[in-house]
């Protein structure tokens, strides 16, 4: 080594500068698009599926003050992420029923299913219900899908057709104005909680509403009727 830099050859010497002012007046890429409401609250919803099929679970609690709810008003609650796909969320809701032998009624389950990418998606929420012996209740899968972007912590579930077919066939007629909603933060996030909520648009007065702590798991509880 000579300790002089080295001699370019005229012709690289020249390449330098033009692919420098080449790559200058190049465009920048343009940056990803946000994601829409939809798609940030499937994917908090997401966060909760913990990792290798180990669905999260949380303790939860009534948190309206609605009269005709008072049956449930203290009973202990769990939300397990019983199953989760790229397009599909089952949620089980195991409720505390000092009635029954082993103490819980683990008869619903949420079923959230998803459609369509960035703005053009849609979320459904289905409920299924259950007995013990995991035949289906005459009053299941209903349910209804956004119908606007929504909130990415929150969307809202109208009543559908097919739900107020249902309704109306089982002699429902309170819940043929049924609005469910879903609330979720992501797991990891400050405080988290996961919130499933029940109104009527033609009843002012109609909440339900039960709340869980997803800053704490607890241990998964045994299957939903039926999810065996």
């Amino acid at each position: 080594m000579t300790g002089f830099p080295p001699i370019l050859a005229p012709e690289i010497a020249m390449a330098a500068p033009i692919a420098g002012a080449l790559a200058a007046c190049a465009p920048a890429a343009e940056p990803a698009p946000p994601p829409s409401p939809q798609e940030a609250f499937w994917t908090a919803l997401s966060s909760h599926c913990g990792t290798d099929g180990d669905g999260r679970a949380y303790a939860g609690e009534l948190v309206s003050e609605d009269e005709r709810d008072a049956d449930w008003r203290g009973r202990a609650m769990i939300a397990h992420w019983a199953e989760c796909s790229d397009d599909r969320i089952a949620i089980a809701f195991h409720t505390e029923d000092p009635e029954r032998e082993d103490g819980w009624d683990r008869s619903r389950t949420w079923l959230v299913t998803r459609s369509g990418e960035g703005e053009d998606m849609r979320i459904t929420l289905k409920h299924d219900h259950r007995h013990d012996d995991g035949e289906a209740d005459a009053v299941t899968f209903y349910g209804g899908t956004t119908q606007s972007a929504g909130e990415q912590g929150a969307q809202d579930f109208p009543v559908d057709e097919e739900s107020i077919t249902l309704f109306t066939r089982e002699g429902l007629d309170a819940s043929l104005t049924n609005v469910w909603r879903l609330e979720v933060d992501p797991a990891g996030s400050e405080n988290p909680r996961f919130t499933y909520q029940l109104t009527r648009r033609n009843d002012e007065t109609r909440l339900f509403r039960v709340s869980f702590d997803a800053s704490q798991p607890v241990e998964p509880p045994p299957s939903a009727w039926g999810w065996e």
